[in-house]
């Protein structure tokens, strides 16, 4: 289980207030945003795991809880012959949480839009 922080310090327990399960999978993805300051970035990372309602991700920049982040995942380079697929699937996500672990900063993610409707 996750303890994290929100914007107003409380601490929360991730696992119990979760939608749709996660999957452990390591995504390349393209962050781009804000940092604390304002100034714009786009940096490559990993994405820990993803559910279809968001996404926990390491960020080397300093982000604001409450900040939209466009992600940008690599989409598989099959050719699709029934249609034309995107080369990239661009997100949009709100920071929910952060934490802290050794050098690496993890953002819990919220999406703008689910990537699926919730059946529960």
């Amino acid at each position: 289980m996750l303890t994290m922080t929100t914007g107003t310090g409380a601490r929360l327990q991730a696992q119990e207030r979760r939608l749709w399960q996660r999957l452990p999978l390591a995504i390349p993805i393209f962050i781009r945003g804000a940092d604390r300051q304002g100034n714009e970035f786009l940096e490559l990372t990993t994405g820990i795991d993803i559910s279809a309602g968001g996404a926990l991700v390491a960020i080397r920049h300093e982000v604001k809880i409450g900040s939209r982040l466009k992600l940008e995942i690599p989409c598989v380079p099959v050719p699709d012959v029934r249609r034309k697929a995107p080369r990239t699937q661009v997100l949009t996500a709100k920071v929910l949480r952060t934490t802290a672990s050794d050098h690496l900063r993890l953002f819990a993610l919220k999406f703008t839009k689910a990537l699926i409707q919730n059946h529960a």
